[in-house]
């Protein structure tokens, strides 16, 4: 099972061996941190939208309401499909979806598990810089000697209207055009409001990373290093991964690392640039940042220090 803090998994009717899953594009009001709000736009009423797993091999049915005011699509982004279903009507044989129609997208999982997206190609400007965006994950159906597995989609946000260097609680639009985002979210939360990963000692983890918007995020984890296993959902051979402790997520990527919970702690996972690492440029640690939190961890033994003064 993924467990994907702060974000459902879609539900599923199987019939006739097909999976039939229902997704509505449609407004949506984000807390990203407490009592601020943003005006987003989503799926199934939160941003990022529900996570899809699948198996190599289902046949799916994948029905798209749109509530929206203006047309839209999604497209599976990573997964080979058939052309109708690819979700492009700019360019490809596939219909935009008009207010208040739907549409079925229906193909079969022919990659091999991986981690995937999908998003919004209609008006892609506005649409995926409002939040339209989740993850579609490929399950291993044999298995892995995975522990704990998690899912992170990373955000960035122009909210309109609000005082530089401040937090005013409030309800905010957001500014799809902006090209200066001023929060910056982990699974559509920033921090100190975002979801720590609680994990064991001894757990093998994987964490998978994906990213839809205009910015490139070096990701770096505290206290570990560890294997880079995949990319855009296909899996590096064990002999050709790489060692690191920082992975560069940019626009359209996934990847998925992998370490051995082998130091135990409160770790911090955040996003290497510092105004990334601020809510609306304010000081204390914020935006694209969480805690990799051991189970039992004992903070309170490890905060006796002997700090001298300057004198």
């Amino acid at each position: 099972m993924i467990i994907t803090p702060t974000i459902p998994i879609l539900p599923y009717v199987k019939r006739n061996n097909i999976k039939y899953f229902k997704l509505i594009a449609q407004p949506v009001v984000r807390e990203i941190l407490p009592k601020i709000y943003m005006n987003a736009w989503g799926y199934n009423g939160i941003t990022p939208g529900p996570t899809i797993l699948v198996y190599p091999n289902d046949l799916v049915c994948i029905r798209v309401y749109n509530l929206l005011p203006q047309p839209t699509s999604i497209h599976w982004h990573g997964l080979d499909i058939p052309n109708n279903m690819d979700g492009v009507p700019a360019v490809e044989p596939s219909p935009y979806i008009q207010t208040g129609c739907y549409f079925d997208y229906k193909f079969k999982i022919t990659n091999p598990p991986g981690t995937h997206m999908y998003h919004a190609h209609v008006h892609t400007v506005v649409q995926d810089m409002m939040g339209l965006a989740g993850a579609l994950i490929i399950v291993d159906p044999e298995g892995t000697d995975i522990d704990r597995d998690f899912f992170i989609m990373l955000g960035a946000f122009t909210l309109t209207d609000i005082a530089p260097f401040t937090l005013p609680a409030g309800t905010y639009d957001i500014d799809p055009f902006s090209m200066d985002a001023n929060f910056f979210t982990m699974n559509g939360r920033c921090f100190p409001y975002t979801e720590d990963l609680l994990i064991n000692e001894n757990d093998i983890v994987r964490i998978r990373f994906g990213n839809i918007g205009m910015g490139n995020h070096p990701i770096h984890l505290h206290g570990h290093q560890f294997e880079v296993a995949a990319a855009d959902g296909n899996l590096i051979a064990r002999q050709n991964r790489i060692l690191k402790n920082t992975i560069l997520v940019a626009s359209g990527e996934t990847w998925d690392i992998l370490f051995k919970a082998d130091n135990p702690g409160i770790w911090p996972l955040h996003c290497h640039l510092p105004h990334h690492v601020s809510n609306n440029k304010t000081l204390p640690l914020g935006g694209m940042a969480t805690a990799i939190r051991y189970r039992g961890f004992d903070k309170e033994k490890y905060q006796k220090f002997d700090i001298c003064p300057y004198q």
